[in-house]
């Protein structure tokens, strides 16, 4: 401290303090001298809290009030952010589920209409296989209808040109006609000797 003060008495009716300069001053002898610097005054002390009962107010309504206001704003503001994150946060978790149970559904399916196309193809091939042999079978059966057909042409041209060389040959032989029953006994005998 730069200014030391201590209390000096030099008998008891005089009280002096002394500072570091060494200047006494006069300390009154009586309370009420002390009540005006230090002393409780009523009308001070009524005057003092009706300033602070003001001063309350005024804070409160112009300070108070417009402060826990905006607190109270922000804060609705932060738990609304709040909310519409859970909110957001639910809904992408419903939207990556339903995507899971499409892809899924989709997999699923797809696996479907691959054993479908499948047995479509194989079912398809059997169908197509099938209507190949028919094809070939019928064509196989007129091919030896046909055969059978000009092979037995070919033996009624063979029969009827041998049957004329045989009648030629036997008429100049014999000299003589032969009935047609004598002429059928000899070309069938003639076939039969061909045939073996």
């Amino acid at each position: 401290m730069t200014e030391e003060m201590t209390l000096l008495s030099a008998n008891d009716e005089e009280i002096a303090l002394v500072n570091e300069v060494g200047t006494e001053e006069p300390v009154p002898e009586n309370e009420s001298e002390y009540e005006g610097v230090i002393g409780l005054d009523v009308w001070t002390m009524i005057f003092t809290f009706c300033n602070l009962l003001l001063l309350f107010y005024f804070a409160r309504k112009f300070l108070f009030k417009p402060v826990k206001k905006m607190i109270d704003s922000r804060q609705k503001e932060i738990d609304d952010l709040y909310d519409d994150a859970g909110k957001a946060k639910t809904e992408a978790e419903e939207f990556r589920a339903e995507y899971e149970v499409k892809l899924e559904n989709a997999t699923a399916e797809s696996e479907e209409i691959m054993r479908r196309a499948v047995r479509n193809a194989q079912l398809k091939e059997e169908e197509i296989l099938k209507q190949a042999r028919d094809e070939a079978a019928k064509t196989l059966q007129r091919a030896e209808e046909q055969i059978d057909k000009e092979r037995k042409q070919a033996m009624e041209d063979i029969k009827n040109d041998v049957s004329d060389v045989a009648i030629d040959i036997a008429k100049a032989v014999l000299d003589r006609e032969i009935t047609a029953k004598e002429h059928h006994a000899l070309i069938d005998g003639f076939i039969e000797k061909l045939g073996e």
